[in-house]
Order: C-alpha cells, then sequence, then structure tokens
C-alpha cells in the first residue's frame, strides 16, 4: 500500500506529462481500448474476489482479521489514503481529467487496483475493474460508476477503517468460540445471510433487515419451525404506528391489502366501525392478512425462539434486494432466494427437497412443519472482515455500535 502511495504521489504531480498532446492515432486507439472494455468481465472477477466460503463469524475470519490489521496499521500510521475530490462524482469509464488521477491513485492505495509504473487521467478498463473491486468490497451495486454511495465510501478515512478492523476482530474472535457445526448467521450491517455447515459457508442471500428506528435485535437462537403461506397478525406496534395512518389516508387500505380485522371472540369486524383517530380504540382488535401474493410474509415465515416477535420470512416486494442500504423492515428479516434456505433448514427431515419446497409455496397451502434437528441462528453486527485471498470487506456503521465502540451484544 505504501509503495502504491508513493508512486501515485510522483504521478498526481506531473499530470501534463503523462498526458502531453493527444495524437490522431492516440485518440482512435483510447476509443478503441473503450469499445472493447467487458464490463460483465469486471464485475465477476470483482465478485469473485469476495466469495469464498469462510463464514464471517468463524476463526478463519479472525485470522484474516488480524493480518488485515497488521497491513493497515503501518499505511495508517504513515498518513492513510488522500480523499478524492468532488469533482470525481459520476465518473465513469470513458471520461478524463485530473479526478481521474485522484481516483486512480485512492483505488491502488486499498489495493483494487495494481501499480502501474505511470497514472495518466484515462478512466480506462483497469479504472473501471477497480471501482467494480471496491464496490463489491463495500457492499454496493456494482456498477463502475462514481455513484453517491461508491464517493462517500471513497473517502472514508483509512483511520476509520482501521478502527472497524479492531472493533470486529474482538466480535468475532468473541463469538467463534460458540458456534456450532451447522449454523445460521445474519449480519446486520451487510444485510446478508449465510447458512454454514461443516465450517463452509453453503449459502449466501441478501436480506432486508430492521431500519434504525426499528432495530433488528441482536441474538443467538435456534430455528425450529417453518409455517409454509401463513397468515400474518399485524403486530399491536405497526397498527399503533402505521395501521391507522394508512387507513386515515385511504379507507380501503385493509380490504386491498387482504387484511381481515377480528374481535377477542373471533368475529369479524367492519373497519368502516372503528374511529381510526382514536389509536387505542383500534388496537383493541386482531388484524391478519390472509395469505397470498401480497402476504407481507410472503409464502413463508421462518421462527426461532425470541422474545422480540422477530423472524425470517419471504417477502413480495422483492425489489428491495436489489438496494444499496437495505434496512426498511420492522426488525425482522426478509430473505432472498428463502425457498433455497427452507430447503437448507429442512435437510433432516427426510422428506422435504427443493421441489417440494417449490410445490408448497405455490400451492397456497396452510402448513407448519417442525424441524427434526433445530439449527442455531445467530443475528450479530459485523462491519469488517477479511478472506483467506485477502479481501478486505466494509460496511457503514448503520446502528452506530461502531462509534460507541461495541464489542459484546446482549442476547
Amino acid at each position: 500500500m505504501l509503495r502504491y502511495t508513493a508512486l501515485a504521489g510522483a504521478s498526481l504531480a506531473m499530470p501534463a506529462v503523462v498526458r502531453g498532446q493527444e495524437s490522431i492515432f492516440d485518440m482512435v486507439n483510447r476509443g478503441n481500448v473503450l469499445r472493447n472494455v467487458d464490463k460483465d468481465s469486471n464485475t465477476a472477477a470483482a465478485e469473485a474476489l469476495i466469495a469464498t466460503n469462510e463464514p464471517i463469524l468463524s476463526f478463519d475470519t479472525a485470522y484474516n482479521l488480524q493480518l488485515a490489521i497488521s497491513q493497515y496499521e503501518p499505511f495508517v500510521a504513515n498518513g492513510g489514503w488522500e480523499e478524492i475530490p468532488q469533482e470525481a462524482f459520476r465518473l465513469l469509464i470513458g471520461k478524463s481529467g485530473a479526478s481521474v488521477i485522484a481516483l486512480k491513485r485512492r483505488l491502488i492505495s486499498s489495493g483494487d487496483m495494481l501499480l502501474v509504473p505511470n497514472i495518466n487521467d484515462l478512466f480506462d478498463e483497469d479504472t473501471d475493474r477497480g471501482v467494480r473491486t471496491f464496490q463489491a468490497r463495500h457492499g454496493l451495486i456494482v456498477n463502475g460508476q462514481v455513484d453517491e454511495p461508491t464517493w462517500y465510501a471513497l473517502n472514508v478515512p483509512a483511520s476509520t477503517r482501521l478502527q472497524q478492523l479492531y472493533l470486529n476482530f474482538t466480535r468475532v474472535q468473541n463469538m467463534a468460540a460458540n458456534l456450532t457445526d451447522r449454523y445460521v448467521v445474519v449480519n446486520i450491517p451487510a444485510a446478508t445471510i449465510e447458512a454454514v455447515a461443516g465450517g463452509m459457508v453453503e449459502q449466501r442471500h441478501t436480506a432486508v433487515v430492521g431500519r434504525v428506528d426499528r432495530a433488528t435485535p441482536i441474538l443467538a437462537s435456534k430455528i425450529h419451525q417453518i409455517n409454509f403461506n401463513p397468515y400474518w397478525h399485524v403486530p399491536k406496534s405497526l397498527v399503533e404506528r402505521d395501521l391507522t395512518k394508512y387507513m386515515l389516508e385511504n379507507p380501503n387500505y385493509l380490504a386491498e391489502q387482504n387484511i381481515f380485522i377480528y374481535d377477542g371472540n373471533g368475529n369479524t369486524i367492519d373497519p368502516a366501525t372503528i374511529d381510526w383517530n382514536n389509536i387505542g380504540n383500534a388496537v383493541n382488535y386482531m388484524y391478519r392478512q390472509e395469505p397470498g401474493a401480497a402476504n407481507s410474509m410472503g409464502h413463508c415465515k421462518i421462527n426461532f425462539f425470541n422474545p422480540h416477535d422477530v423472524y425470517l420470512h419471504d417477502t413480495p416486494s422483492k425489489a428491495l434486494f436489489g438496494e444499496n442500504a437495505r434496512f426498511h423492515s420492522s426488525g425482522c428479516v426478509r430473505v432472498e432466494g428463502v425457498n433455497q434456505l427452507v430447503n437448507w433448514l429442512l435437510r433432516d427431515n427426510g422428506d422435504w427437497d427443493q421441489t417440494r419446497v417449490d410445490t408448497t409455496f405455490e400451492s397456497l397451502e396452510r402448513l407448519d412443519v417442525q424441524l427434526k434437528a433445530q439449527v442455531p441462528i445467530h443475528t450479530t453486527y459485523i462491519t469488517a472482515w477479511a478472506n483467506r485471498q485477502g479481501t478486505v470487506s466494509f460496511r457503514d456503521d448503520v446502528y452506530e455500535f461502531d462509534a460507541q465502540g461495541k464489542v459484546i451484544f446482549e442476547s
């Protein structure tokens, strides 16, 4: 890193020498280079760097974090990387200028680009690959453009990243000794899920987790049941915070969402008879959404023991999985590709396979299945980790636990 930064600095001091006067040949060659860029290949290469099968919670990761710390400490002591200017915002392949030189220096200093003898001012294929590598390591949409999330991530100081490595080494080290052979991890800052067996990640899933004001709790528990095509009983907290507001805005909201109201005796209540301005009156009833395409839990709910009434579940809102910041829920965790995770959880039940899981989803049959072997689940908070390839990943401190220096969490 230090060697990269020194050479990058020398290049920045001589932009005119590097660029010089372009000939017609230079301009034609530049056009050919940019036309031949294989962006898909660059994305695949970037994603391959983070796709190793070490679990985030493991002694392997703790060891890899130690190695990362040993590399970052001298680099930070020497001043770390430089900020990139605001002019670098929205740079992408084909652009040129002094801000591209600054971007390349930044990418070289963090190892996302290879060291080159001279740094020119063209956003070329190597720069595209470097930006995509940086985005993959930071859990951002891999598009090769210095968009807003990428620009902000590029300008996080190296000293902040080193502090994340310290904190997360301690977190991983503390938890690794308590892990079993088979378990599920929800990493909240990354909004991802790992299904682990035999010390290897067998499945990874994109997730949507709790927003800051309705955080997903950190806990250790056991998954014990799958509810296929469940009813959704609207929690009292959501009736108070959200549902009453929606009904005041749109009196047909419940009908449109296929939600029915019941009193304590199981009798159906007409929404028109409820005073939605009186929250105390509205919360006295039970609200149940029927199974179907609009059901907030989609085709399944994955239950684990906890006092917070949270669970993993499917969702009809698939588009959220494609966002950079997936912090939208009220504490529960939505799972992309949940049918595959359900099949993995039911592997000890004997009579379940992927075809049966998918068929049951599609049938809308209400079915509850107890796991013959309960699977441990850990919802945790890891904002930095490293794999055996030497790739270091970082995530934003969404709940500000890094800022508080927290390494031990109540479960």
